[in-house]
């Protein structure tokens, strides 16, 4: 190894965790106590690490796959690389993990006495990703979400003391429908992945093809798609809102961001008139508070 390369390791930990910013919602606000912060970044932190490597957008300089242990000529194969993450996420567990942001997780993980089930979640979602590139169905794309987004929220419950079982399905909801906006906003780059999470019977459904997908303008089935797909979203968001109601103190105001993330996002894709395909419709900070208003006062 050179002497440089425990630098890039500390930029690439850092670009990761800076990723944090463009999210549709805080994941760590100032607001929280430090040591909830702290905690909520560590869990961010992996959750970010692991969509990167099965999204192939790690740091370059293969520092990652250096601390995992893959060798350069294999670095590029993400199979091997989640398998190689998931060995190191076994070590937070019963050892010492090679990667920084998994011995940053290490903490908090003990603190918590959270389980290895959340975290195999998301890398068994990043698997799949390599392996299913299409959804027949919404209720398969409801499937994966359960693997790719409802871990992070319930994290987030057992970070906080609060889960319940009622929670805990509230919370699913919410984390559901977060994931189906992203997927609503990200259309185009996620076609430049080969990978639509449309289901296909919705896009028979309203007579959209592939092709249209490619299209640098948004046709009118397009947008009926994405409006419906929206629509579906936003009932979630309203049956998992409740969660916000059912807690207290700074965490209320947490769980408020989250559902104000997704509903101002909705709001900024309908603003465009469901034009996602020239890129991702962002709501702005003020049609985010104002949603933060909406939930808290139980109008939404």
């Amino acid at each position: 190894m050179t002497a440089t390369a425990p630098a890039r390791t500390g930029d690439a930990e850092h670009g990761t965790l800076a990723k944090a910013a463009d999210e549709n919602f805080p994941v760590a606000p100032f607001f929280l106590p430090k040591a909830w912060r702290d905690d909520l970044m560590a869990v961010y932190g992996f959750a970010r690490l692991v969509d990167d490597i099965g999204d192939g957008d790690l740091a370059p300089g293969g520092a990652d796959a250096r601390l995992l242990g893959v060798a350069p000529e294999r670095a590029e194969d993400r199979l091997v690389m989640l398998d190689a993450f998931e060995a190191d996420l076994g070590r937070v567990f019963d050892a010492t993990p090679h990667h920084p942001l998994l011995r940053r997780l290490q903490p908090t993980v003990r603190r918590h006495s959270l389980a290895p089930e959340p975290f195999l979640g998301l890398v068994a979602a990043n698997r799949q990703d390599q392996l299913v590139k299409r959804y027949e169905t919404y209720d398969d794309l409801v499937a994966y979400c359960e693997l790719s987004a409802n871990p992070v929220g319930r994290l987030v419950l057992a970070v906080t003391g609060t889960s319940t079982p009622e929670r805990v399905r509230l919370s699913d909801a919410i984390c559901t429908a977060l994931q189906i906006v992203e997927h609503l906003q990200d259309v185009a780059e996620d076609l430049g992945r080969d990978r639509i999470y449309l289901p296909a019977a919705d896009m028979k459904r309203f007579h959209v093809q592939e092709a249209d997908l490619a299209r640098k303008t948004t046709g009118a089935s397009v947008r009926a798609l994405v409006a419906y797909e929206a629509q579906r979203a936003r009932d979630l968001l309203n049956e998992g809102a409740p969660l916000v109601g059912s807690v207290h103190g700074r965490l209320k105001l947490l769980l408020a961001g989250f559902v104000a993330g997704g509903r101002a996002a909705i709001g900024a894709i309908a603003a465009a008139e469901y034009d996602v395909l020239p890129g991702p419709p962002k709501p702005g900070k003020g049609r985010l508070l104002r949603e933060v208003g909406v939930t808290l006062r139980g109008e939404g």
